[in-house]
C-alpha cells in the first residue's frame, strides 16, 4: 500500500483528502503545519507528498526546496489557493512534479496521484529490469543522459532534475532534431490523465533551459520552433 503524506493546515481539506485516499487504497498520513510536515517527510518516507503552499511555520515552497536540496526525490504535488502563475512557476522551479489549484475535485486529485505513482512505479521497475545490463545513454555535446539510471550530466556535473523535467529532457533527446508539439510533449510526459494546459510544457522547458545554461528563449540544446513547439538541437 502506497503511503501519501498531506501537509495542509485547513482541517476540512485535510480530512476530506485523507478520507478519499483511504477509499482509493492509499495509506494517508497528515501534518498540520510546515515544520511538522518536513519532519514527517523525512521520517515517514512517503511515496508521494501533497503539499500546500501557504502553511504556518514553513511554507510549501521552502519545504519543497529543502527536500530537493537533500536529495529527496519523492514526487510532490503542490496545492495552492492562489491562481497566480508565479506560485505554480515557483513550485516547479523548486522541484515540484505537479500542482493543483484550490478548490479541486477529489476525483481529479486521485487521478493525478495515480498518474504520478504509475510513472514512478514504471521508472523503478525499468531500473530493476535493466540492472546488470548495458545502460542506455544519450550524448549530445556536453550533455549525457543515462536513461536507465535516470541521471543527466552537463560537462561532467550532475543535473538536479525533477521527475517530469527528466522525462521531458528524455523525450526531446530521444527525438533529437525532430520538432515536438506542445500537445505531443504534454501527452508523452504527463499522460492522458493530466488535466493541465500546454502552458505547463513551456514552464518546464524554461527551467530545463536554465539548468542547461541555455538562454530563456533560445539555446544550444533546446530550441523553440515558433507556433509549433520545441526540438533538441
Amino acid at each position: 500500500m502506497h503511503k501519501i503524506l498531506i501537509i495542509e493546515d485547513e482541517p476540512n481539506i485535510r480530512e476530506l483528502v485523507l478520507y478519499n485516499l483511504a477509499q482509493n487504497g492509499y495509506e494517508g498520513i497528515a501534518a498540520e503545519d510546515g515544520l511538522q510536515g518536513i519532519s514527517m517527510a523525512r521520517s515517514e518516507k512517503p511515496d508521494l507528498i501533497l503539499l500546500d503552499i501557504m502553511l504556518p511555520g514553513k511554507n510549501g515552497h521552502d519545504i519543497c526546496k529543502e527536500l530537493r536540496a537533500e536529495g529527496n526525490k519523492t514526487p510532490i504535488i503542490m496545492l495552492t489557493a492562489k491562481n497566480e502563475e508565479i506560485d505554480k512557476v515557483l513550485g516547479l522551479e523548486f522541484g515540484a512534479d505537479d500542482y493543483m489549484s484550490k478548490p479541486f475535485s477529489t476525483r481529479e486529485l486521485v487521478a493525478r496521484i495515480k498518474a504520478v505513482m504509475r510513472r514512478y512505479g514504471s521508472n523503478a521497475e525499468n531500473e530493476a529490469n535493466t540492472a546488470g545490463t548495458a545502460q542506455q545513454v544519450i550524448k549530445i555535446d556536453g550533455l549525457v543522459i543515462n536513461i536507465d539510471s535516470r541521471e543527466a550530466k552537463l560537462d561532467g556535473k550532475p543535473l538536479e532534475l525533477t521527475l517530469k523535467e527528466f522525462d521531458l529532457l528524455k523525450v526531446l533527446a530521444e527525438n533529437q532534431g525532430r520538432v515536438m508539439t506542445r500537445d505531443q510533449l504534454l501527452d508523452k510526459v504527463w499522460g492522458f490523465e493530466y488535466f493541465g494546459e500546454t502552458r505547463t510544457v513551456d514552464v518546464h522547458v524554461r527551467y530545463l533551459r536554465k539548468k542547461l545554461g541555455d538562454d530563456d528563449k533560445e539555446g544550444k540544446y533546446i530550441q523553440t520552433v515558433r507556433g509549433i513547439g520545441y526540438k533538441m538541437a
